[in-house]
C-alpha cells in the first residue's frame, strides 16, 4: 500500500519565491525545498507546511507503510489555470506511483479548496491544516503593527478614513452634540468601505484613461454625456427649489413628491440624451447596433412617464396639483391620470420592443416566442 503525501501551494509562492517548477518529488527533494523557501522568505507559512509533510512522511514510514511525499503548486493567471496546474500534476504522480491514497498538507483556507480536486483522482484519507503559533507578547505586536503600517493599500484604506474621522469628532461634538457627530462619522467610515469594498475608486481612477480614449476616438457619447449631466444638475435645482417652498402643513413625503415632480421630466431627459450619444456611438460603429442600446432610449422615456404619473398622483390626492384638463373640456381625477401616464409608458416600452425587433430583423412574435421554445 502506497500512500502520498502531498503538500499543496495553490497561489504558486513556492514558485514566485524560489523559481523552481514543481511537482517536487522524494524526500531528499522535499527537504532541500525547505532550505530553498525558507532562504527566500523565512516568514512563509509554506516552510512550516513542507516540514510537516516531511514528518508525516516520517511518521508513515515509522509505522512500516510506503509512503512518497510531493509537493504541487497551481500555475496560471485565474483561479481555474492554477487548479488546473495541480490537477495535472496529480495525474502525473498517480500515473507515475500508482497510491493508493493521499494524505493532504495545507497552510491555508485557500489550499484546501483544492481538496476536491485530489479526492477525484484518490481517496483522501487525511487532510493535515498546519498552523503556525506566534508569540503574543508586545515584540510581536509591534512588530505586526510595524507590518501593518508598511502596507500602503492598508494605510490608505484604514488608517485615512479613521484619521479623519478622529480629526472631525471634536469640532463636530462642540457644533452639533454627541449624537449628530457620532451619527456623522459613522455614515463617513461606512462611506469609506463602501467606496473601497464596491470597487468605486478603481472605477474613478479608470475614469480619466476612458475619457481620454473617448475623447480621441471621436466618440459622440463623450458631448452627450456632459449634456445629460448638466441637465441633471438643473433637475435636482428645480427639484430643490419645488421642495423649498412649500404649501401648507406639508410632510416628508409630500416634498419628496414634490421634487421627484420637479426634477424628473429633466432627468428623463438627461438619461435620454447620454443613450441618445451611446446609440449614435453603436450606429457609427462597424460592428453594428445591439439591442440594449436600441430599448433604452425607449425605456428612459418610459420610466419618467410612469415615475412622474405616480409624483402627481400623490401630490393630486394631497391638493399640491390641480387637476388634468384634457383639451380644456375634459377633467381628468387623480387615478385616472395614474393610468394615463401607465398606459403611456407601457406604450413607449412597446414601441422600443418593436424598433429595435424590426432593425434586428426578427418580428415581435419571435421575440415573444423564443422563451416558450427554450421551456419546452
Amino acid at each position: 500500500m502506497t500512500t502520498l503525501v502531498l503538500c499543496v501551494d495553490r497561489s504558486n509562492d513556492i514558485g514566485h519565491k524560489t523559481g523552481l517548477r514543481t511537482p517536487v518529488v522524494g524526500w531528499e527533494a522535499v527537504r532541500s525545498l525547505v532550505t530553498e523557501v525558507g532562504l527566500a522568505d523565512p516568514e512563509d507559512s509554506s516552510v512550516n507546511a513542507l516540514l510537516e509533510a516531511l514528518r508525516v512522511t516520517r511518521d508513515l514510514r515509522d509505522d512500516r507503510e510506503e509512503a512518497v511525499v510531493a509537493v504541487v503548486a497551481g500555475a496560471g493567471e485565474s483561479i481555474v489555470g492554477a487548479d488546473r496546474a495541480v490537477a495535472a500534476q496529480l495525474d502525473d504522480l498517480v500515473a507515475e506511483f500508482d497510491p493508493d491514497s493521499v494524505v493532504l498538507v495545507v497552510d491555508s483556507a485557500e489550499d484546501e479548496r483544492l481538496v476536491p480536486v485530489v479526492e477525484s483522482r484518490l481517496p483522501v484519507d487525511s487532510v493535515d491544516r498546519v498552523v503556525v503559533r506566534q508569540a503574543r507578547d508586545i515584540e510581536s505586536t509591534y512588530y505586526l503593527l510595524k507590518q501593518f503600517l508598511a502596507d500602503e493599500e492598508l494605510r490608505s484604506t484604514v488608517l485615512v478614513p479613521l484619521g479623519i474621522a478622529l480629526v472631525l469628532l471634536p469640532a463636530l461634538l462642540l457644533r452639533f452634540g454627541p449624537g449628530i457627530a457620532f451619527a456623522s462619522l459613522a455614515s463617513l467610515l461606512g462611506a469609506a468601505l463602501l467606496y473601497k469594498g464596491l470597487g468605486i475608486d478603481e472605477f474613478v481612477a479608470e475614469v480619466p484613461d476612458r475619457t481620454r480614449e473617448a475623447m480621441y476616438s471621436g466618440q459622440v457619447s463623450v458631448v452627450t454625456y456632459v449634456v445629460g449631466a448638466g441637465l441633471t444638475l438643473v433637475g435636482v435645482f428645480l427639484g430643490a427649489l419645488a421642495v423649498g417652498s412649500p404649501t401648507g402643513d406639508s410632510t416628508v413625503l409630500v416634498r419628496v413628491m414634490e421634487f421627484v415632480y420637479a426634477a424628473v421630466p429633466w432627468l428623463a431627459l438627461a438619461a435620454l440624451t447620454a443613450s441618445s450619444g451611446r446609440l449614435l456611438d453603436e450606429l457609427i460603429s462597424a460592428e453594428g447596433v445591439r439591442t440594449p442600446y436600441l430599448n433604452l432610449p425607449f425605456g428612459v422615456i418610459a420610466v419618467g412617464l410612469v415615475v412622474r404619473g405616480f409624483a402627481g398622483y400623490f401630490l393630486e390626492r394631497e391638493g399640491q396639483l390641480p387637476n388634468l384638463v384634457l383639451f380644456d373640456l375634459v377633467r381628468v381625477s387623480a387615478l385616472q391620470r395614474l393610468a394615463l401616464f401607465i398606459v403611456a409608458g407601457i406604450v413607449v416600452s412597446l414601441i422600443g420592443v418593436r424598433v429595435s425587433a424590426t432593425m434586428n430583423d426578427d418580428s415581435l412574435e419571435e421575440i415573444v416566442e423564443e422563451p416558450s421554445d427554450a421551456e419546452q
